[in-house]
């Protein structure tokens, strides 16, 4: 997949996790960016206690997410949409649970959670859409099962529908094609398609506007670059 992918649906899962917790109804404990105090022992500090939890930084938690569950589910091989319904899916309830419900969606056998190249090549071939509506409508299920479902089910439920809006998106827009070198005057055309792509992946207006400016500041150095070298 396309690098954006990865930020796009990180941008997403961080909005979703939101800060520190420690409620006591959940069982992962403390958690600060939606990483347990479990996973952060296990990659980060072995002896970690709350209070590390509480202080972890942004960082740590994007390069947690990025080794423990969007590479390991091999997200960046996957289609757009599928790759982010199954990265949240994992984060939220494990890899070994993702794995097999993107398994079960292809209609291979779930006797395992591998996301190898035979899922690889059938996600490739299939209607990514309804990929990602198996995928999330499986996990809505799941979730509805477990006991704390009353405690923290209204807040799943907008979670997965959420994911499930924004993987859809993802799924159908276009592929991005090969373009010529820009002139000045296309800096503008550039900054708003940048700007709907990222309207249409579900992001808040905040970060639209972020990633529309950037996109014209980006378009505006490469074309002054370019002049320079051709003067």
């Amino acid at each position: 997949m396309v690098a954006s992918s990865y930020e796009l649906s990180l941008a997403r899962l961080l909005a979703h996790e939101g800060g520190y917790t420690d409620h006591p109804d959940d069982p992962g404990g403390p958690t600060n960016y939606g990483i347990t105090i479990a996973d952060y022992r296990r990659d980060v500090k072995p002896s970690a206690t709350a209070a590390d939890v509480r202080a972890m930084t942004v960082g740590e938690a994007k390069a947690i997410y990025r080794r423990r569950y969007w590479d390991a589910q091999r997200c960046d091989d996957l289609p757009a949409g599928i790759d982010y319904a199954v990265f949240d899916y994992g984060v939220n309830s494990g890899i070994g649970r993702s794995g097999k419900a993107l398994r079960r969606a292809l209609g291979l056998a779930a006797d395992t959670n591998a996301v190898t190249a035979e899922v690889i090549a059938a996600a490739r071939g299939a209607d990514s859409r309804a990929v990602v509506a198996a995928i999330c409508d499986e996990r809505l299920r799941f979730l509805k099962s477990l006991k704390t479902w009353d405690v923290f089910g209204k807040g799943w439920a907008r979670r997965v529908a959420d994911v499930k809006a924004a993987a859809l998106a993802m799924a159908e827009a276009p592929a991005p094609r090969p373009r010529a070198p820009l002139k000045s005057g296309g800096a503008a055309a550039a900054a708003g398609a940048a700007a709907v792509a990222a309207h249409q992946a579900g992001l808040p207006l905040g970060a639209v506007v972020v990633i529309a400016v950037m996109a014209a500041l980006a378009i505006a150095l490469g074309i002054h670059l370019i002049a320079s070298r051709k003067g």
